[in-house]
């Protein structure tokens, strides 16, 4: 799944493609990854241009038009294995195909086509369809907004609020990073890797961290995902950027994908593949305590 680094590089990129562009046609090949029905999605959109793209968590905000009275935004949630690919042209290739050939990949799993004046084109495919849009008003989104925790990466995430946020917590660690209502945006890739940086095994309570330790967790988090951030994100199958292109954070993963693997800290136990709060958790028994 997409998580803050993947979805805030996406984001960098489809500001640089669709800002201000206006959408000449919306068409909607699978009305089951909307929320709220076809017809409003593509009224509310055909003929507006995008005149904003935010973050919040791994939840992307389209602010459409220029209407400050009635104001609308697009919501794009990209579940297990969704992708907003821009296109120059209808004619530009994704993996060796155009998105019109019946048999590409980008044309079997396209949900929702944005075509834009001057003839570039914005796809949402989704494989799984756990992903979604939605377009809501402004008492939509704060409502949406509320379901978050900080941003890990605002200046106003500093130690004192993370300190208060894990206060009297009794759910191990990695249960805590996973919870979006905490903090917006961490993964199951960035929570291993999170643990694995500041030397904390996964399954200690919360409430068992000493304010050393606590410290070393909130350190982590930044260190982790602007690294992230820096490489584009993470790709093992279906992560792709608004280009098209794969993450490079892959090759400085320490312990997410290397179950069985030696690990690279101590040289001497093999990386841990365990389950917790229902997903597989990677560390090392000996340098995480």
């Amino acid at each position: 799944m997409p998580e803050l680094p993947e979805i805030e590089t996406i984001k960098n990129g489809l500001l640089e493609k669709v800002l201000g562009k206006p959408i000449l046609e919306v068409e909607v090949n699978n009305a089951s990854v909307l929320r709220g029905g076809k017809n409003i999605f593509k009224k509310t959109l055909g003929g507006e241009s995008f005149t904003d793209i935010t973050r919040r968590g791994k939840m992307l905000i389209f602010e459409i038009g220029e209407n400050v009275a009635d104001k609308k935004f697009l919501l794009a949630r990209l579940g297990m294995t969704g992708r907003l690919v821009y296109f120059d042209s209808d004619d530009a290739l994704w993996g060796g195909y155009s998105f019109k050939d019946k048999k590409s990949f980008s044309h079997k799993h396209c949900h929702v086509i944005f075509t834009f004046e001057g003839g570039g084109v914005l796809l949402f495919c989704d494989v799984r369809r756990f992903g979604y849009m939605e377009i809501v008003d402004e008492m939509g989104l704060k409502n949406k907004l509320e379901e978050f925790g900080p941003e890990p990466l605002s200046p106003d995430f500093t130690l004192g609020i993370f300190r208060d946020i894990a206060r009297n917590k009794k759910t191990n660690i990695k249960a805590f990073l996973l919870n979006q209502k905490y903090i917006a945006g961490i993964g199951n890739i960035y929570a291993d890797e999170i643990l694995f940086e500041s030397k904390i095994d996964p399954q200690r309570s919360i409430d068992s961290l000493s304010v050393k330790e606590i410290r070393a967790v909130y350190d982590a988090i930044g260190k982790i995902l602007k690294k992230a951030v820096a490489n584009r994100g993470t790709t093992f199958s279906d992560y792709v950027d608004a280009a098209g292109d794969k993450g490079n954070f892959k090759k400085f993963l320490k312990v997410y994908g290397r179950a069985g693997e030696q690990c690279l800290r101590c040289d001497t136990k093999k990386i841990r593949k365990i389950k917790i709060a229902g997903r597989g958790t990677s560390y090392c028994e000996c340098c995480q305590k």
